[in-house]
């Protein structure tokens, strides 16, 4: 059980601040309470009462108050991050306890035991807001969108944003392919197949090839060819902790590994080509991903047919327009010669994708 007292999450900087404070005497209640700690990837300080060192209370990101030892912390400054714990389920004092102290949470073991990792996990990542996450799909086979998928991470990172770049698509070839670091060493997806529940941000950020000031998590040349749907919601979780941007790059077959990484999307970007066949493609892959994805809109990439223009598609659709796809003269020789899409600030591409996040990222995405 954890009941609120105080319903606001921990601020960014009260997060980031160090390890988290236990205080109690309770034997048995310690041990549970570094297990978890231990579960989390978080190093704790504990006392029996409060610190004596100046600061300690304060500074901590989270304070665990076992129920043994709230009378020795009443009188402390007030602060956010306090909770109260125990394992009596039916204690019918503890609230009054936890007012006396300003715990913001009353946590019953085991009940709370998941809740109470997942707290001290992101104050031990220092967590802020979460990554603007895009997801980029084709309306039809080759209509460019693993292209924009790695121009606009290439485009976010040269800003200095925390930017990492995902391979949603199995049958794709490889982004990292694209980005010319097929050789780079580090981890694909075949090595988080087996991923469930947390996985630690800054271990998945630290084992991925870095490719142009980016980090990109592909396929490798294995006969592997599916993510199954719990490591791809574990995985896709991580990377938005990081904060910063996240780019998904998507196949147009929404099955459930899709899914998940759809219902993690802030916005979803539909390449289609400017042509009929091509619409009427993609109207079928909208339908699909706006069952799950609540923002999806439209790229439309000439040439086009005749009577067609990038207006017309997008009302053909009933998305709304984020723009025309410029080409990119010379964009397969830049390829070859080992520059990756977006990779020239002054290119059509980059400008296209660098105007896409002065909007995008207007009020938003930390760095």
């Amino acid at each position: 059980m954890a009941g609120p007292i105080t319903p606001d999450r921990l601020s960014a900087a009260e997060e980031g601040r160090g390890g988290p404070l236990i205080v109690t005497e309770d034997v048995e209640l310690l041990d549970d309470l570094l297990r978890l700690c231990a579960a989390a990837g978080a190093e704790p300080e504990v006392h029996h009462g409060l610190p004596e060192r100046q600061g300690s209370w304060e500074a901590a990101p989270i304070v665990l108050v076992g129920d043994d030892a709230a009378p020795r912390v009443r009188g402390a400054v007030r602060r956010r991050g306090v909770m109260l714990v125990g394992h009596d389920q039916d204690d019918p004092d503890v609230w009054r306890r936890a007012v006396e102290i300003g715990a913001d949470y009353v946590l019953r073991l085991p009940d709370a035991e998941n809740w109470l990792v997942n707290q001290l996990a992101d104050a031990a990542e220092g967590v802020g807001g979460p990554a603007l996450t895009v997801g980029v799909m084709g309306g039809r086979g080759g209509a460019g969108a693993s292209t924009l998928a790695c121009a606009l991470a290439v485009t976010a990172a040269r800003t200095g944003r925390r930017t990492m770049l995902v391979d949603g698509d199995p049958l794709g070839g490889g982004l990292d392919v694209l980005l010319g670091g097929e050789s780079a060493q580090g981890m694909r997806w075949p090595d988080f197949a087996a991923s469930r529940g947390r996985v630690a941000s800054a271990a998945l950020e630290e084992s991925l090839p870095r490719l142009h000031d980016l980090r990109v998590l592909s396929w490798d040349r294995s006969d592997t060819v599916a993510i199954p749907p719990e490591a791809m919601r574990a995985v896709l979780a991580a990377a938005r902790r990081a904060g910063g941007v996240v780019v998904v790059d998507l196949p147009r077959r929404v099955d459930e590994s899709v899914a998940e990484a759809l219902a993690q999307l802030d916005l979803g970007l539909l390449v289609v080509p400017g042509e009929l066949r091509a619409v009427a493609a993609a109207r079928r892959v909208a339908a699909s991903a706006s069952m799950v994805l609540g923002d999806l809109r439209t790229v439309v990439r000439g040439p086009y047919t005749a009577g067609l223009d990038e207006e017309w598609v997008a009302k053909a659709l009933d998305l709304p327009l984020v723009g025309e796809l410029p080409a990119e003269p010379g964009l397969w020789d830049a390829l070859a010669g080992g520059e990756p899409p977006g990779g020239s600030p002054r290119g059509p591409l980059a400008r296209f994708c660098t105007a896409f996040w002065e909007r995008a990222l207007v009020g938003g995405a930390s760095g």
